[in-house]
């Protein structure tokens, strides 16, 4: 057990699948898992764990932002033993080539927080997903966008603040992939993101609360066959 998570060694899988809300976690583990186990419930962060076609997978909720994703990724990597986190989430699309609906797997994730200096990393660290599980996701789904994305801590600010962003290429805006990537990276673990575009950032556009459980479970469904695939 750790300070943030009573689940005892062995009742979280190798592979976890984590949303940022805890309300969304117990719907996946409730809505897609047989025999789903509450598993840790400190502070709110819900974990579950059940089977999935036969096979042990966990969702634990990661809270909001690079400080609680570097927390609870970290966490279960080290203390764990789990291999694989996929993170599900929603993001905001700066690409004019994305649009609603959209399923983007964060191939790097730039950012602006400084959550990477603790590394002592001689340079600026680019962390990104990992090669493996990139390359099954594509045997899984090849429709889904793969691009790079930007993580930051800032939720509101001036739509302008990303305008370097989109001019370097970057697809959307979310706020935990940096985090997840850099804390694989250095335990030596697989990490993706996968990101439904819910909202358009510079225009008035978002999808409808049903338009957003739709495109939820195309997404869920692909994160958990991933998730099995190993």
């Amino acid at each position: 057990m750790t300070p943030h998570n009573n689940a005892a060694k062995g009742e979280i899988a190798k592979s976890v699948l984590m949303p940022g809300d805890p309300k969304r976690a117990k719907f996946i583990a409730e809505s897609f898992l047989e025999d789903a186990k509450l598993v840790n419930d400190v502070r709110g962060a819900l974990a579950y764990t059940g089977k999935y076609k036969g096979k042990e997978v966990s969702i634990m909720a990661s809270g909001m932002g690079d400080g609680s994703m570097g927390i609870y990724s970290h966490e279960l990597f080290k203390e764990y033993d789990v291999d694989r986190i996929i993170r599900v989430g929603s993001a905001g699309s700066i690409s004019d080539d994305l649009k609603l609906g959209d399923v983007v797997a964060a191939l790097s994730a730039s950012t602006d927080s400084g959550y990477l200096n603790h590394y002592n990393f001689p340079g600026v660290f680019a962390p990104t997903a990992s090669a493996k599980l990139i390359k099954a996701l594509l045997k899984i789904d090849d429709t889904i966008v793969l691009g790079p994305i930007y993580s930051t801590p800032v939720f509101y600010c001036d739509d302008s603040y990303f305008e370097p962003c989109k001019k370097m290429g970057l697809l959307a805006v979310e706020m935990e992939a940096a985090a997840l990537y850099a804390n694989a990276a250095e335990l030596g673990k697989d990490a993706i993101t996968l990101l439904t575009i819910s909202d358009i950032i510079g225009k008035e556009e978002c999808l409808t609360a049903k338009e957003r459980e739709e495109t939820f479970t195309k997404m869920i469904n692909t994160a958990l066959e991933l998730a099995i695939s190993f």
